[in-house]
């Protein structure tokens, strides 16, 4: 079932909320719990209150936008319906219209808009705390704010790897016959670029 929405998918946004929706629906099959996002614990700085409801937000955007996509791939199941027309409910828009694949596209393209601004929002005030703890670690202790800002030096401690298998591993792996899943969307950009004409061999003459 989930190939079918993946085969359906016409980019990387719409395949990472289909994914999510999927990881979300089997967490709930199977009762298993999950941690709010950005849920702050007793070693961890206490996260605004606003922040935790835009990721909650965005959670939600998400696994609507995946509900989007399932209906506009030909699922009809009522509980797929009912979240549809939940995501038009105050508009003028009707799941019988003819141009409701059209204004599926519309609605999962707003929603992806909001995710970003969101995104960008919790973008914004992470890199100003960083830079407010920074300034004020510098004023109080130098050593500890440089100390903080090192980057671990990772080297390879481990005998290296035999050279013949390397070479081996890698052509057996190019060699493999692989069948690519590419969504609608690779072929609309295959058509976008037919008509691009190649710069031909250019020549120039110094001075």
């Amino acid at each position: 079932m989930l190939v079918t929405y993946l085969e359906a998918s016409q980019d990387l946004c719409e395949t990472d909320s289909i994914l999510f929706g999927a990881a979300l629906g089997v967490c709930r099959i199977i009762g298993a719990k999950l941690s709010t996002a950005g849920r702050a614990t007793g070693q961890s700085i206490a996260i605004p209150a606003w922040r935790i409801r835009i990721e909650e937000r965005i959670a939600k955007a998400r696994a609507l936008i995946g509900r989007l996509i399932c209906f506009r791939s030909g699922n009809t199941r009522p509980r797929i319906v009912r979240t549809v027309r939940m995501a038009f409910a105050g508009t003028n828009v009707s799941l019988s219209q003819p141009d409701i694949m059209q204004k599926l596209t519309e609605r999962i393209d707003d929603l992806k808009q909001r995710i970003a601004a969101w995104g960008k929002r919790i973008r914004r005030y992470t890199e100003r705390s960083t830079r407010f703890n920074q300034n004020r670690l510098f004023q109080s202790d130098q050593k500890r704010l440089y100390k903080s800002l090192e980057r671990p030096i990772v080297s390879g401690t481990g005998p290296a790897p035999n050279q013949a298998d390397t070479v081996a591993f890698w052509r057996s792996l190019w060699s493999e016959p692989v069948n690519h899943n590419e969504g609608p969307w690779t072929e609309v950009v295959a058509r976008q670029c037919a008509g691009i004409t190649p710069h031909g061999p250019r020549h120039h003459n110094a001075g």
